[in-house]
Order: structure tokens, then sequence, then C-alpha cells
């Protein structure tokens, strides 16, 4: 059984690995392309769904289903000229289940006082 247990690790570590090179290069792609704070964005999305990986098909489709978010990039920061979602960010969208959504809102929403930070809050 602990032989099982170190292939699994194993695996879903060149999995973890596998997805970072792809947030490598997706991020040099984005350098040339979009402003650094819709970059900020796209680099939460990913770690958000890198962070979602797990055992489960259903978590890795959530997480392949977010990264697909990167087209909403420019419409989420604070500042943005154009706060109209095109067609294919409204596209993304739509094939992301409500629950991998509020399930990833619920997690980045604790990352503060996991990493012992005060507490976000929003107004407005």
């Amino acid at each position: 059984m602990h032989c099982d247990i170190s292939k699994s690790v194993g695996k879903e570590s060149r999995i973890i690995l596998k997805k970072f090179v792809r947030f490598e290069l997706i991020m040099a792609a984005f350098k040339s392309l979009v402003s650094l704070s819709s970059q900020a964005a796209v680099l939460l999305l990913l770690l958000l769904a890198l962070g979602m990986e797990t055992k489960t098909a259903k978590a890795q489709t959530c997480a392949s289903q977010l990264t697909n978010l990167n087209v909403c990039a420019p419409f989420v920061v604070p500042g943005a000229t154009n706060t109209n979602p095109s067609a294919d960010c409204c596209g993304a969208l739509q094939a992301v289940p409500h629950d991998c959504i509020c399930n990833t809102l619920r997690i980045a929403s604790r990352l503060p006082s996991q990493c012992n930070l005060p507490a976000l809050t929003c107004s407005n």
C-alpha cells in the first residue's frame, strides 16, 4: 500500500509540474499583451486553479475550466476601462460549473487568514 501512495504522489507532482510549465508559457505570452494588473488577475486565477488540483476528475475539470477564464482578466481588474465582458469571457464563464466558481471563491477568501493576514473587508 505504501508503494501505491508514493506512485500516486509522484503522479500528482508531475501533473502539477506540467500545469506550472503551462502557466509559465501562458504568462510569457501575456507579458506582451496585457497590463501588470491584468497579469496579476490571471496569475490569481491560475494559482487558484493549481490549488484546486486533487485526485478527483471533478477537481481537475474545475482547475482546467478556471484556467480558461484568463480571457476575463481585462474585465475584472480595478481601473479596467472596459467593464463589458467579451463573448469569449462570457463563454468561458458559462462553461465553469456553479460549484467550481463558489468553491474557488470560498478558498480564495480563506487565503488571508491562512497567511496570517487581516481578513479582507470589501465595501461597495
